[in-house]
C-alpha cells in the first residue's frame, strides 16, 4: 500500500473539502408551507373572502379563479358594513394548504411572496388604499403592515409601511406608473410582535432575477399576535373619501403564491 505524509494527506482532505458546495451551517430555503393552485385549490386557499358583506350585491362576482390567477374585483358603489359607509372591501384572509389554516406567531419569521397585477384603473388615493394587510383575528387588532397605493397630488406611489407605527412610516416605496398593467413581485419578510421587523422587497417584473423597484426593512414594528395570531389579506380596501376620480370600477390580479417559515 503506498504511503502518503501525514501533511500531504491532510492537504488533499482540505482540497477534496473545497471541491464539495459546503451546506453545514448555512441556512438552508425553507420548503413553502402555503403555494396554492387556483386551478385546484380555489377559494379554499383562503381562511375566508370578505365582501359585499352587506349583500346589496348578489349577483356581482368578488373574487374569482382565472386560469392560473385570482382576480379581486370592485366597483365604485360598493360599500363595506364598517366605518359608516365611508369604504370599500374586497379581500381574502389567511392562508390555507390542504386543512388548518397556517398562523404566524410572535417571534416567527415568515416569507411570503406573490406577483401581482395593478391595472390602470386602480389608482392611488389621498385616503387609504390598502392592497395588502396583517391583523390579528382575534382582536380585529392592526392593521399592521400594509402596501397601498397611496397619492398626494399628481404623484402616485406603491408604498409598504408599517402602518400601525408612529407616522405609519415607509418600508418600500416606488413610483406606481411603471409597476402598472404587468406583472411584478412583492416579497414580504415577518417577524411578528409589539417590536417586530419587517421586510419588503418590489420588482418590476417576475422571477427572482427581476429587477428591483425598491427594498427596505424595519424593526420595531408594531405587529403583535396578541395572543392569537398574525393573518395576511389581499385585496382592495380603500376609502371612498378620496377624489371620485380615483374611486372606479377596477380589480386586482394575483398569483403564485407561496409562504415558507424559517
Amino acid at each position: 500500500m503506498p504511503h502518503f505524509p501525514r501533511r500531504a494527506a491532510l492537504r488533499s482532505f482540505a482540497l477534496a473539502v473545497l471541491a464539495v458546495p459546503l451546506v453545514l451551517g448555512t441556512p438552508a430555503q425553507a420548503a413553502p408551507l402555503w403555494h396554492p393552485d387556483p386551478a385546484t385549490d380555489g377559494l379554499k386557499a383562503f381562511e375566508g373572502i370578505e365582501a359585499d358583506r352587506g349583500h346589496h350585491h348578489p349577483d356581482r362576482k368578488y373574487v374569482v379563479v382565472e386560469g392560473d390567477h385570482y382576480r379581486f374585483n370592485i366597483w365604485k358603489d360598493d360599500r363595506d358594513t364598517t366605518g359608516g359607509g365611508d369604504r370599500q372591501r374586497t379581500e381574502s384572509k389567511g392562508m390555507v394548504q390542504n386543512g388548518p389554516a397556517l398562523k404566524m406567531h410572535d417571534g416567527e419569521t415568515w416569507t411570503i411572496s406573490y406577483e401581482m397585477y395593478l391595472p390602470s384603473s386602480l389608482h392611488g388615493t389621498s385616503k387609504f388604499t390598502h392592497i395588502f394587510q396583517t391583523k390579528t383575528p382575534s382582536t380585529n387588532g392592526g392593521p399592521w403592515v400594509t402596501l397601498d397605493l397611496t397619492r398626494s397630488g399628481s404623484k402616485e406611489m406603491l408604498n409598504a409601511r408599517a402602518y400601525a407605527n408612529s407616522g405609519s412610516p415607509s418600508i418600500a416605496a416606488t413610483d406606481l406608473a411603471p409597476l402598472r398593467n404587468k406583472w411584478i413581485t412583492v416579497e414580504w419578510t415577518f417577524t411578528p410582535g409589539s417590536k417586530g421587523k419587517a421586510a419588503c422587497v418590489i420588482r418590476t417584473g417576475t422571477g427572482a432575477g427581476a429587477p428591483i423597484a425598491a427594498q427596505g426593512s424595519m424593526s420595531g414594528v408594531n405587529s403583535p399576535g396578541q395572543g392569537d395570531y398574525v393573518r395576511p389579506k389581499w385585496g382592495i380596501y380603500r376609502s371612498v373619501q378620496s377624489a371620485s376620480a380615483d374611486i372606479l370600477d377596477t380589480y386586482l390580479l394575483f398569483r403564485n403564491y407561496t409562504a415558507a417559515r424559517r
